[in-house]
């Protein structure tokens, strides 16, 4: 059996290469067609997997067809817990997933099990320094404000939400981003960032920068559903 227990130090996780980045916190909805996710989504389910959890990887590429190495892919990458299935009549997975904590991925097993296994290591932030609550405070309120600014340029009507007030500084910076469509290589480096108030300043720069884009060009990102955008990315 898997070991997947949060509080050790390393782990070992079955994987999901994608092309695109988990974010802690972030929800993640997959649509699971090809048979060895099909069989990962059942030992989730059936809890053969303990806690529910897989690891979620971005692959480096759109030319890489099979990956197979860990050249293939990002070495940072986000554990993600299975929240909710749904089988479909042909054997297809509707499933539900969330962010749950970032590891570095030391190992790739391409052999002992149907889908990938990975060695990892989990990867915590830089504790925050003694007196830093009033700049993580101020940075919150700018990283607020850009992330308001991105979703009034984005977003056709105010059907966004931001995070709650009481949301912890280590945390904040993930949610404005989650449902931000940023570039690959920028949410893979907020998802590296292991200093909390320099991933809020990250986070601030981007979503300004993004804003300014979409005022600037007059367009919005162009809408695409769940099962189109997460049925395409994995090419395992």
């Amino acid at each position: 059996m898997a070991e997947t227990r949060p509080d050790s130090a390393r782990a070992t996780l079955p994987l999901f290469p994608l092309q695109t980045v988990l974010l802690p916190g972030a929800n993640l909805p997959l649509h699971i067609f090809e048979p060895r996710y099909r069989q990962l989504t059942v030992d989730l389910v059936t809890e053969n997997l303990p806690d529910r959890l897989f690891g979620v990887v971005a692959i480096k590429t759109t030319m890489v067809r099979e990956v197979e190495t860990l050249d293939h892919v990002y070495g940072i990458g986000c554990a993600a817990r299975l929240r909710q299935a749904t089988r479909l009549p042909d054997g297809r997975f509707d499933i539900v997933t969330t962010g749950h904590r970032r590891f570095n991925l030391l190992d790739m097993d391409t052999r002992s099990a149907p889908y990938l296994m990975g060695t990892v290591e989990w990867v915590d932030d830089v504790p925050l320094s003694p007196g830093s609550a009033e700049v993580a405070d101020r940075l919150g309120d700018l990283a607020r404000a850009a992330h308001h600014r991105y979703c009034a340029s984005a977003w056709e009507r105010d059907g966004w939400e931001t995070p709650s007030t009481d949301t912890d500084v280590t945390d904040l910076a993930y949610l404005l981003a989650a449902d931000c469509l940023l570039p690959l290589g920028d949410r893979q480096a907020l998802l590296e960032e292991r200093q909390p108030l320099r991933r809020l300043r990250t986070v601030c720069r981007l979503l300004n920068r993004e804003a300014g884009f979409l005022s600037e060009l007059g367009a919005v990102p162009a809408p695409f559903s769940d099962t189109e955008a997460l049925s395409k990315p994995s090419l395992n």
